[in-house]
């Protein structure tokens, strides 16, 4: 039986993803976490907890490092919420357009039996423009950028993106009316609209700074929907006070942001639809439960991707350092152990390599003994035996 603790409100339709074999919330010291925004970054965690699955793309409430050295397996659930996300920029990039927050924000404080003749008189201020024929720079063409992309395409606009890490699976989801540029500065400079679908990560925290708004298009509108860190909010605050840059628009909130016309933000919702919460939840605990008994890996964002047909008796799975002579220790050690290996495959991402090796037979007292022996090995994480 595996035992499962989630953390903040799973949609019922992934847990309802979960047989028989798991309880769900009966112990503190689960096999596995399904969470969403639960901040575990000071987290202590059960020695024996295996897997963390978070319903949605964002991991950095993860303590990446630190669940690694525990053998835990971390996993996100890309493209569970890019629709939700993609409506809502579209949403943005035409309420910006058409001014359609500070004419909503009109017409809710002004009334009186003399409200159509003023409005027609005044309506003037919120003359906007037309989204047809402009031009949006996408910031990276992921599960997000790429729905965006193609959407405002599909509005008439020009779309040019920008993705050094574009990988072939989203070359195709890219209509080729998209214009690829090579440089941020190039995707930048004639956009009339910039909207952000990059991950946070050590490249991109701070990207959009000082240098890069003002090589912008003057008021031009910038949008992030992606992480909050990868914006320098002073640099483009001091953008708009300078009015260069036009407006900002955002879904993550800081006091510097408050109470300026020239700025929206929402309060985090670009994921927060039913269908996005349950497609999560569901990607979610099918990622818990394909790990939990079979040992794959898929979309995990600490180890590398393996996947390897079950069809023996018997499985091996190893986090360990990725260093030299490391799959040599563990095949001397099953050797020595007169343990036959039948399949042996490795795996690397940077420094921690995934190791899965199938055997048909093991004796009583080997099955007893061989994940300790194993976890003896310098510089092996966790190990696990898995029974088909």
């Amino acid at each position: 039986m595996y035992q499962i603790k989630t953390y903040n409100a799973i949609a019922q339709e992934g847990l309802d993803q979960f047989t028989a074999d798991y309880q769900i919330n009966q112990t503190d010291t689960p096999d596995a976490y399904l969470i969403r925004s639960v901040n575990l970054q000071k987290a202590d965690f059960p020695e024996q907890l295996k897997v963390i699955a978070r319903c949605g793309a964002g991991f950095n409430n993860i303590p990446l490092t630190r669940v690694t050295k525990q053998g835990i397996a971390a996993f996100n659930t890309p493209g569970s919420n890019s629709n939700a996300v993609k409506e809502l920029v579209i949403s943005m990039l035409i309420a910006s357009s058409r001014n359609l927050f500070q004419a909503a924000a009109y017409s809710a404080q002004n009334g009186g039996a003399d409200i159509s003749m003023r409005t027609e008189k005044e309506k003037t201020q919120f003359n906007g423009t037309e989204l047809l024929g402009k031009t949006l720079a996408v910031i990276g063409v992921g599960h997000v950028g790429s729905l965006v992309a193609n959407a405002a395409n599909a509005l008439g606009m020009r779309v040019v993106g920008y993705d050094p890490y574009l990988s072939a699976d989203a070359a195709w989801r890219i209509s080729t009316k998209i214009q690829r540029a090579n440089t941020l500065e190039e995707a930048i400079a004639n956009a009339d609209y910039v909207s952000l679908h990059v991950p946070k990560n050590e490249e991109t925290t701070g990207m959009i700074n000082a240098t890069v708004l003002a090589k912008m298009k003057p008021n031009a509108v910038l949008l992030n929907y992606a992480r909050g860190e990868i914006v320098n909010l002073d640099d483009t605050l001091a953008a708009l006070d300078q009015h260069h840059l036009g407006q900002f628009m955002t879904d993550f909130g800081d006091d510097r942001l408050l109470n300026r016309d020239d700025v929206v933000i929402t309060p985090h919702i670009g994921g927060s639809t039913g269908q996005a919460e349950a497609n999560g939840a569901i990607q979610g605990a099918q990622t818990i439960m394909e790990y939990l008994e079979t040992g794959n890996i898929t979309n995990s964002v600490n180890l590398p991707n393996l996947q390897v047909p079950f069809e023996s008796r018997y499985r091996l799975t190893l986090i360990h350092e990725n260093i030299p002579n490391m799959v040599g220790q563990i095949a001397t050690l099953l050797a020595n152990a007169n343990i036959n290996i039948e399949t042996m495959s490795n795996a690397a991402r940077g420094d921690v390599a995934y190791t899965i090796i199938d055997v048909d037979h093991l004796q009583e007292v080997q099955e007893a003994q061989l994940e300790a022996d194993l976890n003896k090995i310098p510089a092996v994480y966790r190990t696990r035996l898995l029974t088909k």
